[in-house]
């Protein structure tokens, strides 16, 4: 049986600059590629708006990395408090989009129940971004009223600072590249469950 060995790994992001101004999913992944800290455990259910971060994160410090499978969706959040309390001693990141976080919101409880080290990332486009998407693979036009309105998540808007803090999560907003980079940089610092709505 042969081994496999460790691959040669880049200690820089490829010309990549540091993340400036509003904030979008891009940035988010740059920014966490950037700041992952060594032996993390990312959880990625971001669906359609974390997509360069796997490319991005051949850069970072070593960590293993769980994704959903294809069709799933509601498992991020599930997916980090498992990665938890299998590995008390280990920092997890959850890049979770908005929308499939409403399927298992409950886990933030137990995040908080259990004092895990779980880092939540929302990233909150409020649409069904994926779901709008599907419609164009099908041939599907514009949409009328009815039909964007079950793909939308306005009116209301989700607050998830309010959600994880109903759970017993500390959270806080990010609207721009630096509010979201203090805030990366604030749970870097700390253990615990926390959760950053990432305004996109």
């Amino acid at each position: 049986m042969t081994r496999s060995q460790p691959q040669p790994r880049s200690s820089a992001m490829p010309d990549e600059q540091v993340p400036d101004g509003m904030l979008t999913d891009d940035a988010i992944a740059v920014m966490v590629a950037r700041k992952l800290p060594e032996n993390a455990i990312v959880c990625d259910e971001a669906i359609t708006s974390a997509r360069r971060f796997f490319a991005l994160s051949a850069f970072a410090a070593p960590h293993d990395f769980l994704m959903t499978t294809g069709g799933a969706i509601g498992n991020g959040i599930p997916l980090a408090t498992g990665a938890a309390i299998a590995c008390p001693d280990r920092k997890v990141f959850n890049l979770q989009a908005d929308g499939s976080g409403m399927y298992t919101l409950q886990g933030l409880w137990t995040q908080a129940r259990e004092n895990l080290d779980v880092v939540t990332i929302i990233f909150s486009n409020r649409i069904y971004a994926t779901l709008h998407m599907e419609m164009q693979n099908v041939g599907v036009g514009p949409i009328g009223e009815n039909a964007r309105r079950m793909l939308d998540l306005d009116q209301p808007s989700l607050d998830w600072v309010s959600i994880a803090r109903g759970m017993g999560v500390e959270a806080a907003r990010a609207n721009s590249c630096k509010e979201f980079d203090d805030l990366l940089d604030s749970v870097l610092r700390r253990r615990g469950p926390f959760l950053i709505e990432a305004v996109i």
